[in-house]
Order: structure tokens, then sequence, then C-alpha cells
């Protein structure tokens, strides 16, 4: 029954997916604004597809901790969920995006037309640069830059590993950096085709504050994580 419930699901995708993207080119030439709220239309469609076909069911925490302008958040990365989910969290998310993405047809380009932050990992210290300079508008333009600080998708349990772009970001931005805790990889894996019925759980923890020295800046982002992985994992041991 999972596989063919994960089987239903990914026709969802692959169907609301095509059908969408001629008007994403649409709504990106009119500007970001437009952009994002087609793009939180194509989320909140996924998602309940996601409820509905899987019995994936989503509870967020936190959301006293976000501020109600410009924000930089730092998530863990255990699914492609985590991609979809900031659409239906905040009003105007500008996800760091990984320079291959860009290259797919039609939404590559929806990702520069709507204000998403490309980054070239091997890019070096250029990378940084524009990726600086991108979040510096992002900001002016009141967004909520979400970014995946482990640079890929990890298994639940697995070490975190901070990448160093996050430092750049909160050094560049001034903005407090805000941890956020997730479990989504219980029910949809990295790389996994079936979908298991459950409860993701989003935990947007207290911000670290502003301008800390890079060391202490990973520092403290990793320790939250870790304590909020910790947490997560002992509240679905208790309620699975």
């Amino acid at each position: 029954m999972t596989w063919l419930r994960s089987l239903a699901y990914n026709i969802w995708f692959i169907i609301v997916t095509v059908l969408m993207a001629p008007g994403s080119l649409v709504a990106a030439g009119l500007g970001w604004r437009p952009a994002v709220a087609y793009g939180r239309l194509w989320a909140r469609l996924l998602l309940a597809g996601l409820r509905v076909l899987c019995g994936v069911r989503v509870k967020v925490t936190g959301t006293e901790n976000l501020p109600p302008g410009p924000a930089l958040i730092a998530s863990m990365h255990q699914s492609a969920f985590d991609t979809l989910v900031w659409f239906g969290i905040v009003p105007r998310p500008s996800y760091v995006v990984k320079r291959e993405l860009s290259r797919i047809p039609v939404f590559g380009r929806l990702f520069a037309m709507s204000g998403m932050l490309v980054v070239d990992r091997d890019g070096g210290a250029a990378a940084i640069r524009a990726l600086q300079k991108d979040a510096r508008k992002a900001v002016a333009d009141a967004r909520q830059i979400v970014i995946f600080p482990e640079g890929t998708r990890a298994e639940p349990g697995a070490a975190i590993v901070l990448q160093p772009g996050i430092a750049a970001l909160a050094r560049q931005t001034g903005l407090p950096v805000i941890p956020v805790a997730t479990d989504s990889g219980r029910c949809w894996s990295r790389r996994a085709f079936r979908k298991t019925a459950g409860t993701i759980h989003i935990a947007i923890l207290p911000p670290l504050a502003a301008g800390l020295r890079r060391e202490v800046l990973m520092e403290q982002l990793r320790t939250a994580l870790e304590d909020g992985a910790a947490a997560l994992a002992a509240v679905t041991r208790v309620r699975p």
C-alpha cells in the first residue's frame, strides 16, 4: 500500500509541476512577488497531495521566533520536502539554491527571476561574494532567506557538518541566524521513492545573536541544530 500511495504521489507531483510550468514564467515575468505567490500555490498543491495520498502531515512549532521582516533561516535538510514547506511558513521566501538547479529547463530561469539566491558551490570566494550581493538585495526587499547550511541532504541522525556560506550571509546581512530542526527524512528520505505516513516536525528555534564571530556562530548553530534534532527524536519516540 505504501508503494502504491507513493507512486500516486509521484504522478501527482509530475502532473502539477508540468501543468504549472508555463504559468511560472508568466508569473516571474511580472516580478518576484507574483513569482513567489505562484510558487506558494505550487508548493501547497504538492503538500496537499502528500497529506491526502501518503498520509504525511506537518507540524510547525516556534513561529514566534520569526521576525515580521527580513530573516536569515538556517534549516536542517533531510528531504526534498524541505524545499517546498517554507513557501507556506514565511511570506517572502528566498531560497539559497545550488547552481546545478538553475540549469533545469523552465524552472532554472524561474529561480533567477523570482529572486532565489543561486550559488556555485565550486566557485570559491567569487561565489561567496556573489551570494552576499544577492543577499543584500533580498534583505532590502524584506525577504526571508532560507539556507540549508549542511549543503546537501542528510539522513536523520547523521552528524551535522556545516558549510561556510551561512557565516558569510550572517556577516553580510547583519541578521541573527534562526536555526531550524526537522525530522522530514523519517517520512520522505533523501533519495527515497517511498513516502511513509506520519508527521513531519519543523522546530523553529530561538535566533542566535547577530554579530557573532564566525567560529562562535558555527559552533552555536551546530549545537542548536543537534539539540533541536535530539528533542524531535525524543518526541517521535513517545508519539510516532
